[in-house]
């Protein structure tokens, strides 16, 4: 058991999700366009621990995840709606 918990540690290893923008070339408008893209970020490893420090490391760290991917997923959608709207001005087809 104490093993399964460090090697799940060990894989973890903090990571979190950032938006990124991105620029997309649109052919059918003949221009670039920005777009949001969900990056996964590592922010840091987990060092020594013993028994239920372990634990609580791994809850933490996946809670943190969660969150992160919840918050940066919809800050992807949101910016990705503005960007279409903004696309939809400068197109000409």
């Amino acid at each position: 058991m104490r093993l399964q918990i460090l090697l799940i540690a060990g894989l973890i290893q903090g990571c979190i999700y950032l938006p990124r923008t991105t620029r997309v070339y649109d052919e059918g408008c003949n221009i670039y366009a920005k777009q949001m893209v969900l990056e996964a970020t590592q922010v840091g490893a987990f060092g020594r621990c013993v028994n239920e420090g372990c634990v609580a490391m791994l809850v933490a760290a996946g809670a943190v995840t969660a969150a992160s991917a919840v918050v940066s997923g919809s800050i992807v959608v949101a910016g990705n709606i503005a960007y279409w709207f903004e696309k939809q001005g400068q197109c000409s087809r």
